[in-house]
């Protein structure tokens, strides 16, 4: 419960009070019902004040149980990594303990830098038996997927900023209006007195590892805090920054690529098709999924693409990474209605950014490269 609410309520309820009694004296035959309307204002005021904010459900829906599991989604990103470095951080502070689990893996060269340099201890998992709690997080995604068994996984919380109708059972924070699930967990701690070492809090300290998770995952999640960014994501960044550790970005920032990477970048490249300023590749077999949304965001900025979509196949299933710089292209949608086609087919994101993934045996035909162009071109194009 935030000090500064208090203050806020017995300012409303002065001025509810002052107007009502100039009310009065005006017409004192009023007075009754003024009193009655008074102690209504007031009644408001206290309950306003002593309701409990978002993140003091959010920590007494931690404190509840004994231990739970932070569940990222599949491959996470560091938008993931760090909500989950957050909610653990939360936990232990209510003294819950907390592990922090994914299923898939961690490839892009970007994403292995920031758990190898910030130390991150991230279990992977195959199916839900191995979920160390009942009591499972989920962060930066709100519907469990990815794992043997995840639609018999009931959420017991949720913290995202993706679309979605996912819930649950003790609490449910989901704003796909902000750029980032890393920005959110970043207000929870700044709202529970964790100090920057800067701004005067008596509340425990900030770590730099947390502070530099959540920083990043900001920064990441918007592209340098210029895609679906939001006021609130360059807030918590001031709030953070005087906490996290400028070598630690540097390395994550810039980790080494190895020469797949660098292959599928070039193989984009030469086998691009563009459309108008609509522009798809498809680079045959790759054995590092993460290496297509790298090609996709060098895509997008070649002169004259304002849409980018890279495909690659692997181990029999098409992978999708695509960006959008274009306000006629909502890249999640447009890339959902693309393999809509195809049975058990799974797309979405952001408007500037979306992925998915299809079985190469599927839809008749439509995850084929000349198919799946088509149909891409068609979803940019509005025609699906």
């Amino acid at each position: 419960m935030q000090p500064e609410r208090l203050g806020e309520a017995v300012v409303a309820a002065e001025s509810a009070l002052e107007a009502a009694v100039g009310l009065a004296r005006r017409n004192p035959r009023l007075s009754v019902a003024v009193g009655v309307v008074v102690a209504l204002l007031v009644l408001a005021a206290l309950w306003w004040y002593l309701r409990p904010s978002t993140v003091d459900r959010f920590r007494s829906a931690l404190a509840d149980r004994d231990r739970i599991t932070v569940l990222t989604h599949p491959n996470p990103d560091p938008d993931a990594m760090a909500a989950a470095m957050g909610v653990a951080a939360l936990a232990g502070a209510v003294g819950t303990d907390a592990s922090v689990q994914y299923p898939g893996e961690i490839r892009h060269p970007e994403n292995r830098a920031f758990e190898a340099v910030l130390d991150c201890d991230f279990d992977r998992i195959e199916s839900a038996d191995e979920l160390d709690s009942e009591a499972v997080v989920l962060v930066d995604h709100n519907e469990p997927r990815g794992f043997g068994g995840a639609e018999t996984v009931e959420p017991y919380a949720v913290v995202d900023h993706h679309p979605g109708n996912g819930e649950g059972q003790a609490f449910t924070d989901v704003r796909p209006e902000r750029g980032s699930c890393a920005g959110i967990l970043a207000e929870y701690v700044e709202e529970c007195g964790y100090s920057n070492g800067v701004d005067g809090r008596d509340g425990p300290s900030l770590t730099p590892a947390l502070a530099t998770a959540l920083l990043y995952g900001i920064q990441s999640d918007t592209t340098a805090f210029t895609r679906s960014c939001t006021p609130e994501e360059f807030d918590a960044a001031a709030y953070l920054f005087p906490a996290a550790d400028s070598d630690s970005l540097d390395r994550i920032a810039n980790p080494q690529i190895d020469n797949e990477t660098l292959e599928v970048k070039a193989r984009a490249i030469e086998d691009r098709t563009i459309e108008g300023s609509f522009l798809l590749s498809h680079v045959g077999t790759v054995s590092n999924r993460d290496a297509l949304p790298v090609a996709a965001e060098e895509l997008v900025r070649l002169e004259g693409v304002t849409a980018a979509v890279v495909a690659g196949e692997h181990e029999g299933t098409i992978h999708v990474s695509g960006r959008s710089r274009d306000d006629r292209v909502h890249m999640g949608k447009s890339l959902s209605r693309a393999l809509d086609a195809i049975p058990e087919a799974s797309a979405g994101g952001h408007a500037r950014m979306g992925g998915g993934q299809a079985p190469l045996s599927g839809g008749d035909g439509v995850a084929e490269p000349d198919a799946l162009r088509d149909r891409v071109f068609a979803a940019m194009n509005g025609k699906l």
